[in-house]
């Protein structure tokens, strides 16, 4: 067994043994999904950091602009950061102002249960696309290391990110997040460190770099499709289940505001390293041919055999941190929101093995969808695109007007999402289906609204405000 695999195990080993300690302060259902409610700002904005900077911040985006230059950079990490940062500026506060267990509770106590359900089925899916992505990436990384193939690197992945994410819960996520957020910046700035004393100073470096690559757009990209590109993070982002999830546990709106404050701008300013390594890549590996493995060729390369075992255990770090929050938010809202409903749950244990079992099952499509796909940033496109234009633009309403009904957040979501499915991969292939549906979406709603009426008022269930 070599160094490197010897050195991710234990890391893994480290990890669950973080879940198995934190479970034992599980007693209830928003210990487990919401860390009691009682996360402050620090630990709140490494997690929110360490979440979304996962395989697609490293390896994907790398990858992109070694193949495209600067242009590649547009959605990761560009606009993902810059939606963690307008979370912040605009939703953050007024979200963990009503008090939800979930982000599918703005929907029930704004337009009822039945569109809280109809909002489940559109969000869950594009957040277990994204935990394949993480797991196809884990399973890269870890069969590189322990020389298998993908197939069985990704299995292998799977088993441990669902018994690790079983354990802990929320609260789990957040302490490990805060390691695996200090590991990921060690691991690439001792990256980056090695890579210009070998390569020289980065603005010589940089100079030497064809002008062309350093384009934000690419060439013959129309206005449209860069919309397209930036349009897709952004407002999918902002109703990504992940990140609202963190938003909900911290202790107050403010503690949320400037948790997305800092872990946005952190993100970004970390993410510049696999940006810059992948605008210089060309001239310190040309010619390859899976340019996802940019990263860690590099770093097998470049770094002594201690540093590269480090620098393995923070990529594991931004998986690990990426996929559990995913199965997380997707098995709470499927279990509070939903089956719940069904089964009428009062015990506060059963409501936790609930969600327990909901994070193996939907860790088991995850592994499914991961096995099928060709790379990371088809998933997680993917993911940020599906369902969420609709949902997007009811949320705004939602959040800051009385305008409209249950049957107008019914049209829109439907509208967002069958426009974006019928313009894009289904049928037509549309230059911008995300952006497409959205506008749809956004002029359903008021025209529906006009002949909705005025709402009814939603009596607010018991236990959701807190």
């Amino acid at each position: 067994m070599n160094a490197t695999l010897i050195g991710i195990c234990l890391y893994i080993a480290v990890q669950f043994a973080i879940g198995i300690y934190v479970a034992r302060r599980i007693k209830l259902e928003s210990d487990y999904i919401l860390a009691g409610r009682n996360v402050g700002t620090a630990l709140a904005a490494f997690s929110i950091f360490a979440t979304w900077f996962g395989a697609e911040t490293v390896l994907g985006s790398a990858g992109r602009v070694y193949s495209d230059g600067l242009s590649g950079a547009q959605g990761e990490p560009f606009a993902y950061g810059l939606a963690i940062i307008l979370m912040g500026l605009a939703l953050a506060g007024p979200l963990r102002a009503r008090g939800f267990t979930t982000f599918a509770d703005l929907f029930a106590e704004r337009y009822g249960a039945g569109v809280e359900r109809f909002a489940v089925l559109l969000l869950v899916p594009g957040s277990i696309l994204w935990a394949a992505a993480q797991i196809r990436g884990f399973g890269q990384i870890f069969g590189a290391a322990a020389e298998i193939d993908v197939t069985t690197g990704i299995a292998v992945a799977f088993v441990t990110v669902v018994a690790y994410t079983m354990f802990g819960g929320l609260l789990a996520d957040i302490y490990t997040d805060f390691v695996q957020g200090l590991a990921i910046v060690i691991g690439l700035v001792a990256l980056i460190v090695f890579v210009i004393v070998a390569t020289g100073s980065p603005f010589e470096k940089l100079a030497t770099v064809d002008p062309q690559r350093f384009s934000l757009i690419a060439p013959g990209q129309s206005h449209l499709e860069f919309i397209e590109q930036w349009a897709i993070p952004i407002c999918g982002s902002l109703v990504a289940l992940e990140l609202i999830s963190r938003l909900l546990a911290c202790r107050t709106p403010q503690i949320a505001q400037r948790a997305s404050y800092f872990g946005g701008g952190g993100y970004l300013l970390v993410a510049l390293i696999p940006v810059y390594l992948g605008l210089i890549g060309p001239s310190l590996i040309p010619g390859l041919e899976e340019s996802e493995q940019l990263v860690p060729q590099l770093a097998q390369t470049y770094l002594p055999t201690i540093f590269y075992v480090m620098f393995a255990g923070a990529l594991i770090s931004a998986i690990l941190s990426t996929v559990d929050s995913a199965l997380i938010a997707c098995s709470a809202m499927i279990s509070h929101n939903v089956l719940q409903h069904i089964w009428k749950f009062e015990d506060e244990r059963a409501r936790v093995w609930l969600a327990r079992g909901g994070v193996a099952g939907l860790g088991s499509v995850a592994f499914f969808l991961a096995l099928s796909s060709e790379s990371i940033g088809d998933l997680v496109e993917l993911a940020s695109a599906f369902g969420t234009a609709g949902v997007f633009i009811v949320t705004m309403f939602a959040l800051f007007t009385r305008f409209g009904g249950a049957l107008s957040a019914y049209v829109t979501m439907a509208t967002g999402a069958l426009v974006w499915a019928i313009t894009g991969p289904l049928v037509l292939d549309f230059t911008a289906p995300y952006t497409t549906g959205v506008i749809a979406a956004a002029v359903a709603y008021p025209l529906v609204a006009l002949f909705e009426g005025k709402p009814k008022e939603k009596e607010t269930r018991h236990g959701l405000r807190n």
